[in-house]
Parts: C-alpha cells; sequence; structure tokens
C-alpha cells in the first residue's frame, strides 16, 4: 500500500528536519509537510530534508490538515503527525501494522497509554485529554484515552468522514464521525516528548481551556447532529 505522511507545521525550522530524517524511508512513500503560513525557514528545511512543501497560509490546525490531503491523492494510508518533534516518527510501523493486517481503518497513537518524558504533556492537559476519552466512550461507545496527533487512517475511510472542521477539533471530529460510521478504531501506546519550541495550545492554560471547550462541542455537535451525506 501506498502511504503518505502529512505534517502540519507552523514556524518549526527547529525541528522540522528532525521530524522528516525520523520517518521510516522504507515505509512513507511521500512525507508532504503544509506550511501553514510560517514566518521563519520551515518551508526551506523541509525541503532540504526531502519533503514535498504544501502551502496552505490560511492558519488552523484542520485546514493544513485538508490542504495535506487534498495533495496526497495517491495514498492509500494517511499518517498525520505533528512537526515540533514530540510524537516519534520512528514508531509508526506500530500505528500501520492494523491498517495493513486489516484489522482497523483508524489507528490512534495514544500518549497516555505510552512513555512520555517528564513534562511532555502538561497536566491541565493529560487531564483534558483523559476527560474527552471519556466522553467519547460515553457518548459514542468508542474506546479511548487520548485524541493524540499521530494517528493511521486508510484515504477511503477518511473521504467518508467528510472533515470538516479548520481548527483544534480536527482529533475528535475525526474520532467520533469514526465512531458514528462504524469504523474500526484501534489505539496503540505511543510516546512522546518534551516538544522544541513552544506549543501552540499546552504552552498556556487559557489556549488549552479554548482548545478545549471547541473539542467538547465538537463531540456534543456530532453527537447530535445528522452526519453529512
Amino acid at each position: 500500500m501506498r502511504i503518505a505522511v502529512i505534517i502540519p507545521a507552523l514556524n518549526e525550522e527547529a525541528s522540522i528536519g528532525k521530524v522528516i530524517a525520523d520517518i521510516p524511508a522504507s515505509l512513507a512513500a511521500e512525507i508532504l509537510v503544509v506550511d501553514n503560513g510560517s514566518s521563519d525557514a520551515t518551508a526551506r528545511v523541509a525541503r532540504e530534508g526531502g519533503a514535498r512543501v504544501i502551502s496552505e497560509p490560511r492558519r488552523g490546525y484542520g485546514v493544513a490538515c485538508l490542504a495535506g490531503i487534498a495533495a496526497a491523492d495517491k495514498a492509500d494510508i494517511i499518517v498525520f503527525l505533528d512537526g515540533d518533534y514530540s510524537d516519534f516518527p520512528g514508531e509508526m510501523p506500530t500505528l500501520l501494522q492494523p491498517l495493513l493486517e486489516g484489522r482497523a481503518d483508524l489507528v490512534i497513537g495514544s500518549r497516555l497509554l505510552g512513555k512520555r518524558t517528564p513534562g511532555a504533556l502538561p497536566p491541565h492537559t493529560a487531564f483534558g485529554n483523559r476527560l474527552f476519552g471519556f466522553l467519547l466512550r460515553l457518548l459514542y461507545h468508542q474506546k479511548a484515552s487520548d485524541l493524540g496527533p499521530f494517528r493511521a487512517i486508510r484515504r477511503q475511510a477518511l473521504l467518508r468522514l467528510k472533515m470538516r472542521d479548520r481548527g483544534y477539533g480536527w482529533t475528535a471530529e475525526m474520532q467520533a464521525k469514526a465512531a458514528r460510521l462504524g469504523l474500526r478504531t484501534l489505539e496503540v501506546p505511543v510516546s512522546y516528548r518534551r516538544r522544541i519550541g513552544k506549543s501552540k495550545i499546552s504552552g498556556s492554560l487559557s489556549a488549552s481551556l479554548c482548545a478545549g471547550w471547541i473539542i467538547l462541542w465538537t463531540l456534543l455537535k456530532i453527537r447530535f447532529s445528522p452526519l453529512p451525506r
């Protein structure tokens, strides 16, 4: 199967080269870095590392992911990971195995089930992810412990979800819609470390609370609204 890796990136000049270098070359047919309006040399460093750079100046995590999906039109499986070097790209085989074996349509890398370096997930972020995992189980009967960004999905399954979120409700939207459509979703433990640079969300309590409200609204909205046809 053809595997594409999509990395949304905003001012990740110091880390993006490391992320690309750690992606197993034998697995990824294509690496796409979606430059989400960076003011530094993120795009140049990504190209030098061998990635195809997609420019998406409209800000938003979901916007960047959608741009990457549109560009990865030849892929059978799409892997998402962050560009700040907090994820471990070398653990891609763990995410891909259930998909390649036909046991899953969507695989979520759970940071809460895996090993974390001290301080990698601030307490309020870890609490928020546990809370939203509980809500996924309560509202959607989906076993979940995390809304982590490191994930892999079959392209055909992803297209069925008709993703719409343009910001930080993206991961919650994917998991909620997958549950409602009956997609086979699995969690696997992944490692997590302190990111390079400052987080756009977990770096401040106010940003985390704002993102948390968006995720909560997303989960409730999808649960009680008809899915797009």
